[in-house]
Parts: structure tokens; C-alpha cells; sequence
């Protein structure tokens, strides 16, 4: 499978990249420029020269979207709108794991805080958008942070939990997501148990910040995945 990091060239998008390719996935790494993507890819090789069949390439945007069998979008609130436009008449029925969080950043506030959104959560935002394709949206890695993400190899001690109206893209999804060590994907159900899922990221964000942590997380006990 070709994952495609849309505005991947950000800590979390790199990383998720790094995390998927080591798995053995196909990376393709997007941003808005492809001069920056082809630059954070040839650092991103060299720091992994260690690991075997690393497959990692970079791409403008709309590329990425085109060449990507399953996208992910890693890009702050500001830049969900902008870049889901410019990409949408490549997505057409891919899965696309959207792992905005509207936090108060977005408007020069804390990282600690919530932005209601009109939609209800920024993955409905994105389905909203995507609304004339055939997209299938799904909320995930709102509550990994990216220093779980960085602290390679080590195995992440955090569940994903994901949200999505399709069933068979959520097992898809599942699949993808579980090939990171250590990382437990729980389906949450519909995509509007997005804005629960993504109000746990500025609660998590302000324990780590009231700990002096990186690597806050969070973990659902009790309950037997079929």
C-alpha cells in the first residue's frame, strides 16, 4: 500500500512516515512545495540508513494525493481548507485518515484549548469538504503525541482511536495504523465521535504540560476488541 502523507513534512507527519515506512509501507511524503518534500525526505533516509528496504519518496501535495492509495492529513487547523482544495479532484474514493485537531493555536491561543468548529470536529470539516468525491474520512492519531511518535524504535504505549462512517475503510484503517509497535487501534464509531476523540488532544497537551512530560497518552481498558 502507497500511504501519502498530505503536509507531511511537519514533526508529525515525518514521523508518522518514519513509523510506516519502517513497518514496510510505501511513503510518499506531500507538502505544498515539492522542493521541501524532496529535502525533508532525503534527511528523513539518512537518519533511517540503519533500517533495511526503506521506501520513501516526496511529492507536491496534489501528487501525493494522486500517487497515495490511502492519505493521511497532518497539517495545522489553518491549513485543513487550503490543502484539502487544492488535492480534492485527486482523492476520489481513497481512504483518508484526517489527524486535524482544532486547537486555539489556530487563532494565537493555547495549545491546551479547544476551537468549536461549525461542523463539530475538524473530520467532519474535512468530509464536508471532500463531499462531492467519494472519499472516506476517518479521524485518527488526534491522541498520539509526536514524541511518542519520534521515539524510535521504542513501541508506543497509546491507544488510536479512530472514528468513520465505513465500516470496511475502518478495518483498512485498523490494519495500517496497528503495524506501529505498540499502538492499539480503538473503533470509536460515526465520524461525530470525532469531536469527543479530538478534545482529548488539548486535554492530553495540558497534562504533558502540567507534568513536564512528552509522552502523556492514553489508554481505554476493559473491553474486548472482536
Amino acid at each position: 500500500m502507497k500511504v501519502a502523507i498530505i503536509g507531511g513534512t511537519g514533526s508529525q507527519g515525518l514521523n508518522l512516515g518514519k513509523r510506516f515506512a519502517i513497518a514496510g509501507e510505501e511513503v510518499i511524503i506531500g507538502s505544498r512545495k515539492e522542493e521541501k518534500a524532496l529535502t525533508k525526505v532525503e534527511e528523513t533516509l539518512e537518519l533511517l540508513k540503519d533500517y533495511d528496504n526503506i521506501n520513501m519518496v516526496g511529492m507536491c501535495n496534489e501528487d501525493a494525493a494522486k500517487e497515495g492509495d490511502l492519505l493521511i492529513l497532518t497539517v495545522p487547523l489553518a491549513a485543513q481548507k487550503p490543502t484539502l482544495q487544492s488535492i480534492k479532484e485527486f482523492v476520489g474514493d481513497k481512504i483518508v485518515l484526517d489527524a486535524t485537531v482544532p486547537l486555539e493555536t489556530a487563532i494565537g491561543g493555547s495549545p491546551a484549548r479547544f476551537v468549536d468548529l461549525m461542523e463539530g470536529s475538524a473530520a467532519e470539516r474535512t468530509a464536508k469538504i471532500l463531499k462531492k468525491t467519494d472519499a472516506k474520512v476517518i479521524s485518527a492519531f488526534c491522541n498520539i503525541s509526536n514524541s511518542l511518535l519520534e521515539n524510535i524504535p521504542e513501541p508506543i504505549d497509546c491507544d488510536c482511536l479512530i472514528a468513520g462512517n465505513d465500516n470496511e475503510a475502518k478495518k483498512v484503517a485498523i490494519e495500517l495504523i496497528e503495524k506501529i509497535p505498540g499502538v492499539d487501534c480503538i473503533d470509536c464509531g460515526k465520524l461525530e465521535k470525532a469531536r469527543m476523540i479530538e478534545k482529548i488532544t488539548p486535554l492530553l497537551i495540558g497534562l504533558n504540560i502540567k507534568y513536564k512530560s512528552h509522552f502523556g497518552g492514553i489508554r481505554i481498558t476493559g473491553i474486548k476488541k472482536e
